[in-house]
């Protein structure tokens, strides 16, 4: 019987999937020794922690990678693509997830939101009153964002038809831009935005894509917020800026070291709102990626490629390792 290994449980509609399909397996641990070790007779790996390169050497039987949502930064791809691994993922099922979350964030921090309500609980209504005369309103501002795949369109679709914001966007994409937003270059984009949203992948070219020199070129007052992946930011730079209020303040889901340490600088700013990488989790997303992911799996399973392919390259080697393959 096939087995099915997942790094996390999953959502109950996608466990119903798998049924009768395989053997679902969840990771008793998420060590790299303990991932290699435990899908080394693995056909399906379904991914929501980082994966080590070993496990591809070591699993003779594992057909594909499947990545319980977008990122693909958590499948080490040139190892898999060497071993003959397929690699999917289930792209876009939560945008709306993380696009609410910048709103929401962005919100939070013009009402000065964590400082009210701490003031409210602490010393009693008035104190909390007093934060009133200092909040600020989303419409009628800029809204910059960097990286316009499924998030950064969702973002901006919210920002321009709910909220009324004008919309800048940069991208690698060539393609022409979507009705209500204009593209501009990276630091241009910058230093127009009220609210800059990092949407982008990680990738060389945006590994530090933020350091001194752009938060430099940011407005003072403006929110730099983060639901891309943690290296994007200089994170010396943004404290930096923080503590010498060069900035309005941040709204950080994503770290380059994650956990994020308790005694890390961010803590430390009541202009900060800091999430455990969860903007795109909610209890619809869940089920949207876990489907998606059971669905993948049940396509290799059945002999067929998967819709959201994301090593084509490998396909040859892949039909040589299982000559009954689609």
């Amino acid at each position: 019987m096939p087995k099915i290994y997942s790094t996390h449980p999953l959502h109950p509609r996608a466990t119903e999937m798998l049924a009768g399909a395989g053997e679902l397996a969840i990771a008793s641990a998420l060590d790299g020794a303990t991932l290699a070790h435990e899908a080394v007779d693995a056909d399906i790996v379904i991914v929501r922690a980082l994966l080590p390169e070993t496990l591809f050497a070591g699993a003779g039987r594992l057909k594909a990678a499947i990545r319980h949502g977008a990122g693909l930064d958590m499948i080490p791809m040139e190892a898999a693509t060497a071993a003959g691994v397929l690699v999917a993922n289930v792209p876009a099922v939560n945008a709306r997830s993380v696009a609410e979350h910048v709103i929401f964030t962005a919100l939070a921090l013009l009402r000065r939101f964590r400082m009210m309500d701490r003031d409210l609980r602490r010393d009693g209504w008035l104190a909390g009153r007093a934060h009133a005369d200092l909040n600020h309103e989303l419409a009628g501002r800029t809204i910059g964002i960097v990286g316009l795949g499924a998030v950064g369109q969702e973002v901006g679709r919210i920002a321009a038809h709910g909220f009324g914001l004008s919309v800048l966007a940069t991208t690698r994409s060539t393609r022409a831009a979507p009705e209500g937003v204009r593209f501009v270059p990276i630091d241009e984009l910058v230093a127009e935005s009220d609210v800059l949203v990092l949407c982008c992948p990680l990738t060389p070219e945006t590994r530090g894509l933020m350091n001194a020199a752009r938060i430099a070129r940011m407005k003072r007052g403006a929110l730099l917020i983060n639901v891309s992946r943690g290296p994007v930011v200089d994170d010396a730079a943004l404290v930096a800026a923080l503590q010498e209020g060069r900035i309005g303040g941040a709204a950080l889901d994503v770290f380059s070291t994650q956990p994020l340490p308790p005694d890390h600088p961010y803590f430390s700013f009541d202009n900060v709102i800091v999430t455990p990488h969860m903007a795109g989790i909610t209890e619809e997303s869940m089920m949207r990626m876990g489907t998606g992911a059971a669905g993948e799996a049940l396509r290799v399973l059945a002999g067929e490629l998967p819709v959201n392919l994301r090593n084509p390259e490998v396909v040859e080697r892949y039909r040589q390792r299982f000559p009954a393959a689609d």
